[in-house]
């Protein structure tokens, strides 16, 4: 499922145009970017958390070379699902 699929249902359930879901799935979509951007949590009641989680530096190898290669520090963002999806999944 992409982007316009989500959209697509979206506008199904409702009984909106695809134009307003998809208007709609990028808002929420920006609006977590820009929570994580600033270093919050966003937690979804029934779906799962997002946070920021900090990658220290560390050293690598070249897969082409195999030589030593420094890998800078950066920040991920991580999904940890709610219990009720992990229960969806496997249940």
């Amino acid at each position: 499922m992409n982007n316009a699929d989500l959209a697509e249902t979206l506008a199904e359930t409702l009984g909106t145009t695809k134009a307003d879901a998809r208007k709609a799935v990028d808002a929420v979509f920006a609006a977590i970017t820009d929570a994580a951007a600033r270093g919050e949590e966003v937690s979804l009641n029934g779906f799962g958390k997002f946070k920021v989680k900090a990658s220290p530096a560390r050293e690598g190898r070249n897969p082409a070379t195999g030589a030593a290669m420094q890998i800078a520090a950066s920040n991920k963002l991580a999904f940890s699902p709610a219990k009720a999806v992990k229960d969806r999944l496997n249940g």
